[in-house]
């Protein structure tokens, strides 16, 4: 028979280790759980910002290398076939068919599939993730690729660090079992509270013990867990915002050009569904229609133009061909050009009438038409353009802009909508601020709801 000490002694080990095996495995669960649904939602992140940068002329391998270089990760891409386009890690070519690896086969059932096995080509333990994208036209699977590494180190230093403290433990409780007892149910029972909370929507981002260094250790990992936890939930939701205003933009710009497109298309198609279905048209009528398509298949052509401009000055390739230019003369030609559709529409040119500035002419034309052109469409009176050797300006009496809209109007696509005001595509004074910064100068806009606007170009 034993002695009493030795009875106790052989309780509090048996609870010790049941306590040290439940809490061991509990936090290892739940780290590695942790771990793991962390990096898959990292990897998912940045397979769907992948996704947005893959277009039909992107150079894949690159791609692939980049990933590798900056992000660390391995990245793979899969055809519908299961033949690999790009491999950051390994030669493509020398690489089985994937059609049928686990993570695939979950991503073609349920567009994303997850794996953790260990990789031959780099013979390490990874997480991939995979995602299954439709692009232009063709299913390409995106697959990234983590090392899973020291998480078992990790765990079993945490499993050290909880011995170390229920040994200190159960020799307080044999000094003083009660009173040590109740301390520590306190600081385990506010740790438990804190775990809680991570699981609801208002979450505790800090919690703190002065009670043993153990616990101060604990929680100030828990503190640091829970505002990983809160940082990443704050991307992902800045993500999914970014996303929806992309989205809205795509929409905006896509209703503006099908919008712009259609009323020409409509007369094309119209007017020549009547030639052809007439043969015997009176050849006045015929010669009428005929024009008519030709001025819609302009304004297409003319459209088309806007949009090439404006991609090429978004992503500044396009070039100057500068020369010295007649200010006065190149105005009063745009505003012959203008008239055409304006013609009951009077413009008033004031100023030197010698002033030469150096510009291409052609961009600085199209400056120069935006303008009045906007100026008779939101007025109704005549339109002033004052010339002096430091600017040029064009003053209207009509329907003016809001201060909201005067901080947007510059922007691509953007047509503000307080009193109609209407941009076409959204591009003519984004066209103007571009190919004026372009030159080196300055665009100016001043405007009072209801009295008019002034729009100033300093050299």
């Amino acid at each position: 028979m034993l002695k009493f000490h030795q009875i106790v002694l052989r309780k509090f080990l048996t609870l010790f280790l049941s306590l040290f095996l439940i809490v061991g495995g509990i936090v290892y669960y739940w780290t590695y759980e942790f771990y793991i649904e962390s990096t898959k939602d990292a990897l998912t992140q940045d397979i769907d910002l992948l996704s947005l940068t893959i277009h039909h002329d992107t150079d894949l391998d690159k791609l692939a290398l980049n990933v590798k270089k900056r992000l660390k990760l391995r990245l793979t891409l899969i055809d519908e076939n299961g033949t690999i386009l790009a491999e950051s890690h390994k030669d493509k070519t020398t690489m089985d068919n994937h059609k049928y690896r686990d993570e695939i086969v979950q991503a073609r059932a349920n567009l994303i599939g997850y794996k953790v096995r260990h990789s031959k080509t780099l013979d390490k333990d990874l997480l991939y993730v995979v995602k299954k994208f439709t692009i232009h036209g063709k299913i390409i699977y995106i697959r990234l690729a983590q090392e899973i590494k020291g998480i078992q180190n990790e765990i079993f230093s945490l499993g050290l660090k909880i011995l170390a403290a229920i040994i200190i433990f159960f020799i307080a409780v044999l000094m003083a079992s009660y009173k040590i007892n109740k301390e520590i149910e306190y600081e385990t029972y506010k740790i438990v509270n804190f775990l809680k909370s991570l699981t609801k929507k208002k979450k505790s981002t800090y919690i703190s013990s002065d009670y043993s260094q153990e616990f101060a250790y604990i929680t100030n990992l828990l503190t640091k867990v829970s505002q990983i936890i809160v940082k990443k939930e704050k991307q992902k939701s800045k993500y999914t915002q970014r996303l929806q205003e992309s989205n809205k933009q795509k929409d905006d710009i896509i209703s503006a050009i099908s919008h712009e497109f259609k009323n020409p298309i409509a007369v094309i198609n119209g007017y020549s569904q009547t030639l052809l279905d007439d043969e015997d048209i009176n050849p006045n009528i015929r010669k009428k229609f005929l024009q008519k398509i030709h001025r819609n298949g302009v304004k297409l052509s003319e459209l088309i133009d806007t949009l090439r401009l404006s991609i090429k000055l978004d992503s500044g390739q396009q070039n100057l061909k500068k020369k010295k230019v007649n200010l006065y003369e190149l105005i009063s030609e745009c505003v012959e050009n203008i008239r055409i559709n304006y013609y009951n529409r009077e413009t008033i040119i004031d100023g030197d009438k010698d002033i030469f500035i150096e510009v291409d002419e052609t961009l600085f034309g199209i400056v120069v038409s935006n303008l009045i052109e906007n100026a008779f469409k939101y007025s109704e009176d005549e339109v002033h353009v004052n010339i002096s050797t430091n600017d040029f300006e064009v003053v209207d009496s009509g329907i003016g802009i809001s201060k909201k809209d005067l901080e947007n109007i510059t922007q691509k696509f953007y047509r503000a909508h307080t009193n109609k005001w209407n941009n076409s595509l959204g591009l003519g004074l984004f066209l103007v601020n571009n190919i004026v910064s372009l030159h080196g100068f300055k665009l100016e806009v001043k405007s009072t709801l209801n009295e008019g606007s002034t729009f100033r170009v300093k050299f």
